[in-house]
């Protein structure tokens, strides 16, 4: 193609350089990020901020005259402060999935992590242990384990084994949820392999829900938060 002379040399550089260039290679770098397909691993937490969390409860407390948040983060955790009660959620609901996560606890410390339950938003029924489940955590290394110790699906069932190690060491936990169906591993033992639709007491436990960390009154620190869908 011929270019008039009233053009300067740079411009016909520019002016060629811009024809040889497709339209698309400009609009694929505004392609929204793909999502992850099943199977795939994805970070729940992204270690710098509490994005994609939602607190709810009790989210601040007073030390001296100073007003702190509850849940902070800090060295890549999530850290939880334990003054009052509550739960930060992760804003997806989830159906069928594995989740692994990993906390540890300061001495005399309950908390538990929600499964398939509801958004607490102060009432008893949107607990995660009422409206799901919650897999109890509490400063119980070596005793034997009940419907309220370490690992149990509290108040509803019990743990194959007590599991847990003591205060002050790291846990890690995967959960896994297929329909009916619960599988729970903690420090690689397995301490849950349940059909909820063969038993009474939980066979109308959704299974569809919220995944969540409680705050009981006690520090808790929870890191290596990762998300498989199923």
């Amino acid at each position: 193609m011929s270019l008039p002379r009233s053009i300067p040399a740079v411009f016909a550089v520019l002016f060629a350089v811009g024809l040889s260039c497709p339209a698309t290679a400009i609009a694929d770098n505004k392609k929204p990020k793909e999502q992850p397909k099943p199977g795939e691993w994805i970070e729940m937490f992204n270690g710098k901020d509490l994005t994609g969390w939602d607190a709810a409860g009790g989210t601040k407390y007073k030390d001296g005259g100073e007003e702190k948040p509850v849940w902070t983060v800090r060295d890549g955790m999530i850290c939880c402060a334990g003054k009052g009660y509550g739960f930060l959620t992760y804003d997806k609901e989830l159906r069928d999935f594995v989740i692994h996560v990993e906390y540890r606890m300061s001495k005399g410390c309950n908390s538990g992590l929600g499964i398939r339950g509801k958004k607490y938003n102060g009432k008893r029924n949107t607990r995660a242990s009422t409206s799901g489940y919650e897999m109890q955590i509490i400063d119980d290394a070596g005793r034997k384990p009940g419907n309220h110790s370490s690992g149990s699906l509290y108040r509803y069932v019990a743990p194959k084994e007590n599991a847990t190690l003591p205060a002050g060491e790291w846990n890690v936990v995967e959960i896994e949820c297929r329909g009916p169906k619960i599988r729970i591993t903690m420090n690689g033992k397995l301490i849950h392999d349940v059909d909820q639709s063969q038993n009474d007491k939980i066979k109308k436990k959704p299974l569809q829900g919220y995944f969540s960390m409680q705050n009981h009154g006690r520090k808790i620190e929870f890191r290596n938060l990762r998300l498989k869908e199923l």
